[in-house]
């Protein structure tokens, strides 16, 4: 969790850091397309599907069969910000934001779970 006005380029790090089980790929847009993020993720054996900015002049290949799955995720941080405590971040602690933030996905993932049995 960083604030409303860091980068998330500077996130990829941290996130590559949790200790989960390691990804096959890591989609992202255009704004991840960076030769230190690419090369940090295939030192750690996670293709990069990234599209290339306009302005690369070698630009790298990107699988855009597997960039398309990258609108599910568009779409769950879409239906997370529809939560107006969430989208404009009214809680002043880290632990209160991110207990909300548990709630509301447990809320959206309660509504699937009953509407699909």
């Amino acid at each position: 969790l960083t604030g409303g006005e860091v980068s998330d380029y500077l996130g990829v790090e941290p996130l590559l850091a949790l200790p989960v089980a390691k990804p096959r790929k890591m989609l992202a847009d255009k704004g991840f397309d960076g030769d230190d993020v690419r090369s940090s993720l295939l030192m750690r054996a996670i293709l990069p599907v990234i599209p290339p900015r306009a302005n690369r002049r070698d630009p790298p290949s990107c699988d855009f069969k597997a960039y398309k799955d990258r609108n599910r995720i568009e779409r769950m941080f879409n239906r997370i910000k529809q939560f107006r405590r969430i989208a404009t971040r009214y809680d002043k602690t880290r632990l209160s934001y991110e207990s909300f933030l548990n709630l509301a996905a447990a809320m959206i993932w309660i509504t699937a779970f009953v509407n699909a049995t």
